[in-house]
């Protein structure tokens, strides 16, 4: 695909990242300090890169300062996503029994509005844990469940709400080396966490291994991104610059299409203004997997503020 146009002498592709829907909710966790609210949630989030393979796609939004959260104490957002309702009220409710619950101090409240029809039951179900002594308990207009554990109580509130969230909006990074490419990546990465409402669901924001939908094995529902691989530059049609030796993916998960417009809006000018970056683009099959198009040119060509419930911090 030809680049176009130019940023910071950077080629950028004209081009779409493209993204599918996807159920959503946010996670409210709290303890007695940010250093164990950021372990429960950092527990939660394990194995939760890609709904290829994972039960969620999930990450930590932000941390919040006290006065959001309803306990008053420490605590950071989790974002978790899946592609329904079922699955995602299924693998948020173990997630939290396994990873939070069981970490000292916590809580978890629901940090979205929880209609009757759109919301997902996880302190409700986790209530049996208590054998019969959990309590229920109004706060507002939360109902909580009061969980008895060794260390005093786990609340956990019984309902958490859901959204009709988008998966899979992403930005290729190549560069002249593993070493510029890595480092453009972590300040693309940097500056998207600064959006919320976005999560950045794979091992420290960034994907080494890109992948394509299907594969030469049947079974297999996706396989390595052959074209973006500098290895394999001989046996493929490649997608990469002649300079090019090392490629880095992000892929961002949003509760809303103007928090990934955001959240690339800041990634594509960080990664630009990165020594060794020769060339950004964005995966897409054509508009086959997903109605979500996020197009380059659009991001760049005008200024991108935060969105409204931007991190505070």
């Amino acid at each position: 695909m030809a680049s176009e146009f130019t940023v910071n002498g950077v080629s950028i592709d004209d081009t779409f990242a493209e993204a599918f829907p996807i159920m959503g909710t946010r996670l409210l966790i709290t303890a007695v300090s940010e250093r164990w609210a950021q372990t429960a949630a950092s527990e939660f989030c394990g194995n939760a890169t890609s709904v290829i393979a994972c039960d969620v796609e999930a990450g930590i939004e932000s941390s919040l300062h006290t006065k959001d959260f309803p306990d008053g104490r420490h605590g950071v957002s989790v974002l978790a996503f899946a592609f329904t309702k079922p699955g995602l009220e299924a693998a948020v409710t173990r997630r939290v029994g396994q990873c939070v619950l069981t970490c000292p101090t916590t809580a978890c409240y629901n940090g979205l509005p929880a209609a009757a029809d759109s919301s997902i039951r996880i302190g409700g179900q986790l209530r049996y844990f208590g054998d019969g002594f959990q309590v229920a308990k109004r706060f507002g207009k939360r109902r909580l469940w009061r969980i008895p554990v060794m260390d005093g109580e786990f609340v956990c509130e019984d309902h958490f709400g859901t959204v009709r969230g988008i998966a899979g909006g992403n930005l290729l990074i190549a560069a002249r080396s593993q070493s510029t490419g890595l480092s453009a990546a972590q300040a693309a990465a940097q500056a998207m966490k600064s959006v919320a409402g976005i999560v950045l669901p794979f091992p420290g924001g960034i994907v080494r291994s890109g992948s394509k939908v299907g594969s030469r094995y049947p079974n297999l529902k996706a396989s390595t991104n052959d074209a973006w691989c500098p290895t394999l530059r001989a046996q493929t049609q490649t997608a990469l610059p002649t300079d090019a030796s090392a490629v880095y993916e992000i892929v961002i998960d949003g509760l809303d299409a103007d928090s990934i417009s955001c959240a690339m809006h800041a990634g594509l000018h960080a990664a630009a203004a990165s020594p060794g970056v020769v060339r950004i683009s964005a995966g897409n099959y054509g508009g086959q997997l997903g109605p979500h198009h996020f197009h380059l040119r659009n991001l760049l060509e005008k200024t991108a503020p935060l969105p409204a419930h931007a991190n505070r911090d």
